[in-house]
């Protein structure tokens, strides 16, 4: 007969109620064959004391998070519309002070200090940051209410983004576009840490500390997309062969590869807002270079106005409009324009549920039916 110590008789006691205190989420499930109504019977063998290893120690189950249930809304008083218009800002240059030069009068940049009164401005006017993979894949979620807007960066320039190194870490300067995004978003999280750079890896790119790679991937750990933009800045209008627009667009898309394992770009800016000659369009969609493949499911436009919901019958992904961001000389149909001239009726409105899509009976007919993709479509 097994005599247990005191210690032991104790510490077996303890286990005993722990172990069902562990499985009693699983009430009512049949684990085994040895499953009793009154319990599972532990002997000394089947725990482990202080200082031993016992192979057969039990495991807790580890139930999956369920998923969270949107919130119900009264669709009356928020009036989502989630087939309106979506606002997709083009910006470029991004300065502390500025001087107009005969290249640069100021269309195209615009201050620090000017940035951060603007994301201010959009945050009170509800508009909240999604990605432009989320506008493409239409897999738009922000809160009921607000309004879904991408931001889109051309040309790749360190007033958009640099490196600086800070207590032994290279980090995001606070002086440029991202790191005041970031920096907003300590104190808005729900604003979103989201944007596109349409770069042009044969070109100076983000200039600053760190190299190219660290600099490419600071952005993708972050969440930021990178988007095709040719390798150079070339027009595409002078370009004559489809070996020509293929090199430009496929090299861009080899050297991200190298940099950032496997990213694969999904969207392109077309340089200057040109299109090749007609018979080559086919391969800015597409191509390869170097037995390297791209695909591009969107092509963005040097833009004057909002882009068309994802879910619209009049949608063409292979010419996405964009909003110029006010510069510091602004002009018609620029940001700030819109701003003021484009109702919020007229905007797709979020109903806070990514499976759903939400629209007035009487918009009803803008909706493609087959751009739902599994989404469930109400209408109130």
């Amino acid at each position: 007969m097994l005599v247990l110590s005191k210690t032991k008789k104790i510490l077996i006691i303890l286990l005993s109620v722990l172990l069902l205190i562990t499985f009693s989420g699983c009430a009512g499930e049949k684990t085994g064959d040895n499953d009793k109504a009154g319990g599972d019977i532990v002997s000394e063998g089947d725990v482990n004391l202080p200082g031993e290893n016992n192979e057969n120690t039990i495991e807790p189950t580890v139930e999956p998070t369920p998923e969270p249930t949107p919130t119900p809304i009264n669709f009356e008083e928020v009036k989502p519309n989630e087939a309106g218009k979506i606002m997709i800002v083009m910006f470029h240059n991004f300065v502390e002070t500025f001087t107009p030069t005969t290249y640069d009068n100021g269309e195209y940049t615009t201050t620090f200090e000017e940035f951060e009164k603007l994301l201010h401005e959009l945050y009170e006017m509800d508009y909240r940051l999604i990605s432009m993979n989320d506008y493409l894949n239409n897999n738009i979620s922000v809160p009921a209410g607000c309004i879904p807007m991408v931001f889109t960066f051309d040309d790749g320039t360190s007033g958009q983004f640099n490196l600086v190194e800070e207590n032994g870490q290279l980090v995001a300067n606070k002086k440029s576009a991202v790191g005041i995004i970031e920096e907003f978003n300590k104190t808005y999280p729900d604003f979103g840490v989201e944007g596109t750079f349409y770069l042009n890896l044969g070109n100076n790119t983000f200039q600053g500390e760190g190299t190219l790679e660290e600099r490419l991937q600071y952005l993708v750990d972050r969440g930021f997309e990178i988007g095709n933009h040719t390798y150079t800045h070339a027009n595409l209008k002078n370009l004559k062969t489809a070996a020509e627009i293929q090199e430009q667009i496929g090299k861009n898309q080899k050297e991200v590869f190298q940099l950032v394992s496997d990213y694969k770009m999904t969207s392109f800016s077309l340089p200057f807002g040109i299109w090749p000659e007609q018979d080559l369009r086919q391969y800015v969609y597409g191509g390869t270079y170097d037995g390297i493949e791209y695909e591009n499911k969107g092509i963005l436009e040097v833009g004057w106005s909002p882009a068309l919901s994802p879910v619209s019958k009049n949608l063409d992904l292979s010419s996405i409009q964009r909003v110029r961001a006010s510069g510091i000389n602004p002009v018609d149909a620029d940001l700030a324009w819109w701003l003021k001239n484009l109702s919020r009726e007229e905007q797709y409105v979020s109903d806070g549920n990514a499976n759903t899509v939400a629209v007035p009976e009487s918009l009803v007919e803008n909706v493609d039916l087959d751009k739902l993709d599994g989404k469930e479509l109400i209408t109130y």
